[in-house]
């Protein structure tokens, strides 16, 4: 599980400067937890998001932009409440989705979203 900055974010998954479209920047699906260190649900999300980055490794890129830090990012992509985790398939447009997911909604999540049209 990699931690992203503006800079690594617009190589790795999406150069919003660039291109006003969505262009997906990485090979493989890819989840990006936006987060804070102070936030109670993000501390209970942590491990099971790296416990995910495990068992999908080779399959699914899992990134954390901590958004006190990295406050350009939440603001393009309009994060209001955190934990917000975006869930991003190869090639179609990324969903977001607020709050502490559970282990299985975001198991299901990556089978039926992000790994649907992948050999996987």
């Amino acid at each position: 599980m990699e931690k992203l900055t503006k800079e690594t974010f617009k190589q790795k998954v999406f150069d919003y400067e660039k291109n006003t479209e969505w262009k997906f920047a990485g090979s493989r699906p890819a989840i990006v937890d936006f987060y804070a260190d102070w936030c109670g649900p993000c501390r209970a999300v942590a491990p099971i998001l790296a416990e995910l980055a495990e068992q999908y490794d080779g399959k699914v890129d899992i990134y954390k932009v901590n958004t006190d830090e990295e406050q350009e990012l939440a603001a393009v992509f309009g994060i209001r409440s955190i934990p917000s985790i975006l869930f991003i398939p190869l090639n179609e447009k990324p969903q977001m989705a607020m709050g502490a997911l559970p282990k299985n909604a975001l198991t299901d999540a990556i089978e039926k979203v992000l790994l649907k049209n992948t050999n996987a």
